[in-house]
């Protein structure tokens, strides 16, 4: 059974607080801290962009490592096995996966060695798909759907306007049923206008 999240754009405002829980939540648990998903905004509405669980899963699919499989339902990342290839971000048609990183205990930051040349500068931020920070591995973050707390994803626990929630199969089978009854009932109240006989006043 495949399951995500999705967001009503209807009902987020934009608060960014899924992101903030998103973000403890892993910390507390020892993974990265980089949120799993990401407020977007245009002129009128907005909604986290987040992982789709893919069915075919494309991101595991290129992984070298396997550290992306398919676990209840939902796509998984070790982050232990993760060696920092950066193919899955490439390969994820979304942009879902980002790639964050924690500087060894213990090592100052541009740490420099008499046995090497001095470290260059970190550089600017541009993306964490192409950034590269002298001394920090990079380690793929995606969304885990916070398999490690049984009252489920922080981020739909914590949205305050109740703008995400976890569908799985089922949802999506009453979704898809619904809409073809209604598409149904359109096309036969159109049939209607047609085959029912003109009243002669």
């Amino acid at each position: 059974m495949n399951r995500f999240i999705i967001a009503d754009s209807k009902l987020c405002m934009g608060c960014h607080t899924c992101e903030a829980a998103c973000s403890e939540t892993h910390r507390l648990h020892g993974l990265q801290s980089m949120p799993r998903l990401k407020v977007m905004r245009d002129a009128n509405e907005s909604a986290p962009q987040i992982c789709h669980h893919c069915e075919d899963a494309p991101c595991a699919g290129v992984c070298p490592a396997n550290a992306i499989t398919r676990v209840d339902g939902a796509v998984q990342l070790n982050e232990s096995l993760c060696v920092s290839c950066k193919l899955c971000a490439i390969a994820c048609p979304f942009g879902s996966i980002e790639f964050s990183g924690s500087r060894p205990i213990h090592i100052p930051a541009n740490a420099n060695s008499p046995k090497a040349p001095p470290a260059p500068p970190a550089p600017a931020r541009v993306s964490s798909l192409i950034d590269w920070v002298p001394g920090v591995r990079a380690i793929a973050v995606k969304c885990d759907m916070c398999f490690f707390d049984e009252s489920g994803p922080a981020c739909v626990r914590t949205c305050p306007t109740k703008a995400l929630r976890v569908v799985d199969n089922n949802d999506i089978a009453k979704s898809s049923k619904l809409k073809r009854e209604l598409t149904l009932g359109a096309t036969l109240g159109d049939l209607t206008l047609f085959t029912q006989p003109e009243v002669k006043k």
